[in-house]
């Protein structure tokens, strides 16, 4: 099958178009082919190789992290699905490759597609959906009534974490550029910070939950406009020794991480607040509830460009860019 392969680790570099054996369907897996893949900033930093040390992966590796298809074939031990049914999924880190043709998934981590999206729409939402379900439903435990920023809100994850949150119906505000105050408007945020007229820590404070998905700057910023209590959760680190035992470090591995944020730890204690890393994990369970949330209309995904298979690594130029409003997709079939 087609697909597109990291030989090996670098900064920036093109992916190689290349044929790869089509994967093997252990039991309790489902055979997918693929029919859009999303893109995420995760594929250039694996792709870069920042995550090697905590995802080791074997190269050459088939990248990609978000897939809308079709089933083709089930493992003798699935009950879930069978073939012809419409899927989508992030896959187990351990077993990603969605820039390819065809892609085995355990059933656990697979969902049935939303009926009133494209294959498109559909391989847009997965890692976004769960990273925001993750966030802002297991790890804040939000609740109505309370207030949550969201960093980046035009961005994949900050477009579909707006939504959730007014859903739970919490008071949303959200940081973004000129260009895009309409769209994260659109969305329901109810505070609307153009970063570059204003500086949010000047501007918000008495805030439950801080979802950052920025560095380190906007990171310690994210301190100040938390209420005693408040909780600060970020998915762009530094990781944490939570993340790093669920993760199955070795022990060198453990320190390092928990040195790694020992800094933003001691300062969120400072400010009697806690900090914490959230790193998405596959999750079919989860997805279907975003399946239910997309079909009663509360969330939608957003778009900002379609690319062909063929153009996989001028898309992840585009992404590079950070302009992209919501969501870029390739289309593989």
């Amino acid at each position: 099958m087609k697909a597109f392969i990291v030989d090996r680790y670098k900064n920036n570099s093109a992916l190689r178009l290349g044929e790869m054996p089509e994967p093997e369907v252990r039991d309790h897996d489902v055979l997918v082919a693929i029919h859009a893949a999303g893109l995420n900033a995760l594929d250039a930093k694996i792709r870069d190789g920042e995550f090697k040390l905590i995802l080791p992966y074997r190269l050459p590796l088939i990248l990609g992290n978000d897939v809308a298809g079709v089933v083709v074939r089930v493992g003798a031990k699935v009950r879930g699905f069978k073939p012809g049914d419409e899927v989508y999924a992030r896959p187990n880190q351990d077993r990603i490759g969605t820039f390819a043709e065809l892609i085995a998934m355990n059933e656990a981590d697979v969902a049935l597609k939303p009926k009133n999206l494209t294959m498109e729409e559909a391989a847009s939402i997965p890692l976004v959906g769960l990273t925001a379900w993750q966030v802002l439903i297991e790890r804040a435990q939000l609740k109505k009534g309370q207030k949550v920023l969201i960093h980046a809100g035009s961005g994949g994850v900050g477009t579909f974490a707006i939504q959730l949150a007014k859903h739970i119906g919490a008071t949303v505000a959200t940081t973004t550029s000129t260009a895009n105050v309409d769209l994260v408007r659109s969305l329901g945020a109810d505070v609307v910070i153009d970063y570059k007229k204003e500086n949010f820590s000047q501007v918000l404070n008495g805030y439950d939950v801080v979802l950052n998905s920025l560095g380190t700057d906007t990171l310690e910023k994210s301190l100040k406009v938390l209420k005693p209590g408040g909780k600060l959760i970020s998915i762009s680190g530094p990781p944490d020794m939570a993340f790093a035992k669920e993760s199955g470090l070795n022990w060198f591995l453990q320190q390092v991480t928990r040195l790694l944020s020992s800094g933003i730890r001691r300062k969120a204690k400072r400010h009697g607040v806690s900090y914490s890393f959230v790193f998405m994990r596959a999750n079919g369970e989860q997805l279907s509830k975003i399946t239910s949330l997309i079909e009663s209309g509360v969330v939608r995904p957003v778009m900002d460009r379609i690319f062909p298979f063929q153009a996989t690594n001028e898309a992840m130029d585009y992404l590079a860019t950070g302009r992209a409003k919501g969501k870029v997709v390739i289309n593989v079939r």
